[in-house]
């Protein structure tokens, strides 16, 4: 005989649990590390060249979520990669941690960095005039550059 499990809330719906969840990752090294909680804003893709050379890929991929709702530990080295944008890293691995503007009360997680894997899927591409003719199109909604604000 099967029992519902106690501490699982069967009467939620997908959304009301991602709402509840704690998504936990790091750097590689274990020097860094975040907590996020509930569900991000938006999951992106970009091409711009600074997240391809950040990354050292034909792409960087982020979950963004407020910044209220992330919490950080360990020491990081910050570097201004446009007048707006502040991109962080460990000084230990040099692994991405994450990226912001200053103007938005927002923390851009790299999806590489969750602990698990699967649980975001892009909705959208940034910086397509710089994409790969490699990458598939039309996969997900697509912006020549950014997004419309």
């Amino acid at each position: 005989m099967c029992l519902p499990r106690e501490d699982v809330d069967f009467d939620l719906d997908y959304g009301e649990r991602m709402n509840n969840e704690i998504h936990e990752g790091g750097c590689a090294c274990g020097a860094f590390r975040f907590r996020a909680s509930g569900k991000p804003r938006r999951v992106s893709l970009c091409h711009c060249m600074t997240c391809r050379r950040v990354h050292g890929s034909a792409f960087g991929a982020y979950a963004i979520f407020a910044r209220g709702d992330v919490e950080m530990s360990g020491r990081l080295e910050t570097w201004r990669s446009s007048e707006d944008g502040r991109r962080h890293f460990c000084p230990v691995c040099g692994s991405v941690a994450y990226m912001e503007y200053a103007s938005h009360p927002e923390v851009d997680l790299p999806l590489g960095a969750f602990d698990q894997t699967g649980i975001f899927e892009p909705a959208y591409e940034l910086w397509c005039t710089h994409r790969e003719p490699w990458l598939p199109a039309g996969v997900r909604t697509e912006y020549p550059e950014d997004r419309p604000k």
